[in-house]
């Protein structure tokens, strides 16, 4: 889902206040919806099992089968490309996805087709068609991997493995913080999320800036995903405003840290803006007890 992005002069931004110019882009909605609706075709070969004789049932549920497979392995390659788009540096799917789900729909619709029809040719048109018509709807997945021109492929691999376990870091902090039942703090790990995004661009534009910013992208992400955790079901049990404040300010503090390493990286700023460690390890742990 798209989020409106704050800049500098927006009404709402705050004195001072870092906002990230670049926000992570979710995959088109008319991509989206098509593979989503993808996911009612099969329900014609469930329906048509059921209320067809016997020999016809296990025929087409296999047919649905495959085509649920198929509406399953397209919807995360539509993502998996979003993904890919929105990075300078990045690694090729591991899995066509979108290309075995081509090949999945026009053997589903295939199999189907045997359920009232015997002719191959027929049958073989069928799945051609159905298979060509999804790679017209979805396009072919990412096939190679992009980078810098002028880095390695080493460099250039190191920086697209640090970019994706920070962005599943990222995911964990967002899916936790819904526990919380808290618009306004789901927005705040929103936007805390794009801040730290802004800091993966900076990265991926140079590779050079990953030693830098390694512990920005590893340990500070992994204690903000386990402190949201934990807030997360202790303020869902027990609505405590002190805590609620407490998780506020943290947030404020990684903020403020990642949008200044940021900010350091883009000027080649070879101030050491580190904060002890050990300190925000602390604050990261956000130690309540229920009272």
């Amino acid at each position: 889902m798209a989020r409106r992005v704050v800049g500098p002069y927006s009404p709402k931004a705050q004195e001072g206040e870092i906002r990230p110019s670049l926000i992570l882009q979710a995959p088109p909605t008319g991509v989206m919806l098509r593979a989503h609706l993808a996911f009612g075709l099969p329900f014609a070969f469930f329906i048509k099992g059921f209320a067809g004789p016997p020999a016809t049932l296990v025929t087409a549920l296999s047919a649905g089968a495959l085509l649920v497979l198929a509406a399953w392995l397209t919807r995360e390659g539509v993502k998996a490309q979003a993904g890919y788009e929105a990075r300078k540096v990045a690694r090729r799917p591991a899995l066509p996805r979108k290309m075995i789900g081509s090949a999945l729909t026009g053997l589903g619709l295939a199999l189907g087709g045997f359920t009232g029809s015997a002719d191959l040719f027929v049958l073989a048109g069928l799945g051609g068609l159905g298979a060509a018509l999804h790679l017209a709807s979805f396009g072919l997945d990412p096939l190679k991997s992009k980078g810098i021109a002028d880095q390695d492929l080493f460099q250039t691999d190191r920086v697209a493995r640090a970019v994706t376990e920070g962005e599943a870091l990222l995911a964990a902090m967002s899916d936790a913080i819904v526990r919380a039942g808290d618009a306004a703090l789901e927005s705040r790990v929103a936007r805390f999320c794009d801040i730290a995004r802004g800091l993966f661009r900076q990265v991926e534009n140079d590779p050079a800036d990953l030693t830098a910013a390694r512990k920005y992208m590893s340990v500070y992400l992994t204690g903000a995903r386990d402190a949201t955790s934990k807030f997360a079901d202790l303020f869902a049990a027990k609505r405590d405003a002190k805590v609620r404040a407490e998780y506020e300010a943290l947030l404020s503090d990684l903020e403020t840290n990642f949008a200044a390493r940021t900010n350091a990286l883009l000027s080649n700023s070879h101030t050491d803006l580190d904060i002890e460690i050990q300190v925000l390890r602390d604050r990261l742990k956000l130690e309540h007890s229920p009272p």
